[in-house]
């Protein structure tokens, strides 16, 4: 049987990576509230 998380770093990336959170306003709103990491 074929498990149902089939891990893929460049669909993860393109999905939560830092590129994909800059093109939205989260990391503006993150810096804002003085954040110390912006993302993982």
């Amino acid at each position: 049987m074929k498990r149902t998380y089939q891990p893929n770093k460049r669909k993860m990336k393109k999905k939560h990576g830092f590129f994909a959170r800059k093109e939205t306003n989260v990391l503006k709103t993150r810096r804002q509230k003085g954040r110390k990491r912006l993302c993982k």
